[in-house]
């Protein structure tokens, strides 16, 4: 058992001994007849732990016990008494406060060997606790500022192309993740990705998946180069670990753009001259448990004006009706803010926080638009 510091306070001197005799063998002990003096004592003691007479002339009990909890927070104390007048409030008063017992004297050795070795015990379980909290919680923030590290700036233009992000991460670790690069020929390619599940090994993930996608420059960032190096990167965990995505190649000067939907709420596309055009799956989320597979790769109209939205289920489930679609409020959020970029994710973000009512997000929430610009826009 490990020994704890103990402060013993009975203005009863032989009483003062023979605790001090029982506990000191196991532990180390300093007694004082008197509770004032306590006080200095256990700022240089520091004590554990302090077994405290109620009834003492100065301060009784319960007034050494505040005083002692408000300067050490964190010390127990186990209180005594020798009265048997009002022994039943006494009681409830101890149970009531922050005590953690109330022995009555005269008590067996036993007995109270046996309630400090218990008191000791779980003082050092909480102390335990209290590490593996602190030890995790750094874990975490570590590996939330290495989720947050992958992501690239929120705002770039790229050749013709001008990306807005946002990225709002809920309580726990995600696997959302967004990114983009300057793909040869002037073309821009984009990404939004969801790893399932939540937690440590969820943001790691991503890093798995990001470097997938920058692998695949030697392919020209292809959307159906990218899906395949993702799934080369999973293949070696376990089948509940999955990815839904959307790799996308914009070509802005042959006005076109090449996209792969794995599995991922539809993306959405338009412009000045059109409603909205809604890209569902191209092909079965990626995955250990699916292996040999392939994903579509259509390519669609793009030109100059046009905006894409790229998003992850965090705002698809949280906007979706009973049927589980959203299409109709993120249609109107387009409505509202046409010209796409910035205004817009910010209008979706408000629709997604309204729907929420206050509650906590239960995913992280990420959206990204690109738009393609004028050639004239380049020289301005």
């Amino acid at each position: 058992m490990r020994r704890a510091r103990i402060l013993i306070v009975d203005d009863e001197p032989g009483m003062l001994r023979a605790v001090e005799r029982v506990l000191s063998e196991q532990h180390d002990v300093v007694g004082t007849r008197l509770s004032r003096e306590a006080l200095a004592t256990a700022t240089e003691f520091h004590p554990d732990l302090a077994i405290v007479d109620i009834r003492m002339p100065d301060l009784d009990g319960f007034e050494l016990m505040a005083q002692l909890k408000s300067r050490f927070p964190a010390i127990d104390v186990i209180l005594m008494t020798g009265s048997i007048d009002d022994l039943d409030e006494k009681l409830i008063r101890a149970i009531r406060s922050p005590a953690f017992y109330f022995i009555q004297k005269p008590f067996d050795r036993e007995v109270l060997r046996t309630l400090v070795e218990r008191c000791v015990e779980l003082r050092w379980r909480r102390e335990e606790h209290r590490q593996t909290l602190k030890r995790l919680e750094t874990e975490m923030a570590e590996a939330r500022a290495f989720q947050q590290s992958l992501l690239p700036p929120p705002e770039e233009l790229l050749g013709r192309v001008a990306i807005d992000s946002r990225y709002t991460p809920c309580s726990d670790l995600g696997g959302d993740l967004f990114d983009y690069a300057d793909a040869t020929g002037g073309r821009t390619a984009l990404l939004m990705a969801d790893v399932s599940g939540h937690g440590v090994s969820a943001a790691m993930l991503t890093g798995i998946v990001k470097s997938a996608f920058h692998a695949s420059h030697i392919d020209g960032f292809e959307p159906s180069a990218v899906v395949r190096r993702v799934s080369m990167g999973l293949a070696p965990f376990s089948p509940e670990r999955f990815v839904t995505l959307v790799a996308v190649l914009i070509s802005a000067d042959q006005r076109e753009m090449r996209y792969v939907n794995a599995g991922h709420p539809p993306l959405a596309v338009w412009g000045r001259t059109g409603g909205v055009r809604w890209l569902e799956s191209t092909g079965p989320l990626v995955s250990p448990a699916l292996t040999g597979l392939t994903w579509d790769a259509p390519v669609v109209s793009l030109d100059a004006g046009d905006h894409v939205l790229l998003y992850t289920d965090g705002v698809w489930d949280t906007l979706a009706d009973d049927d589980g679609r959203a299409e109709e409020p993120l249609q109107a959020a387009i409505a509202r803010a046409p010209e796409g970029g910035a205004a817009l994710l910010d209008a979706i973000l408000a629709d997604v926080y309204r729907q929420l009512h206050g509650r906590p997000q239960p995913d992280d929430i990420t959206l990204m638009t690109a738009s393609v610009l004028p050639p004239q826009r380049i020289s301005d």
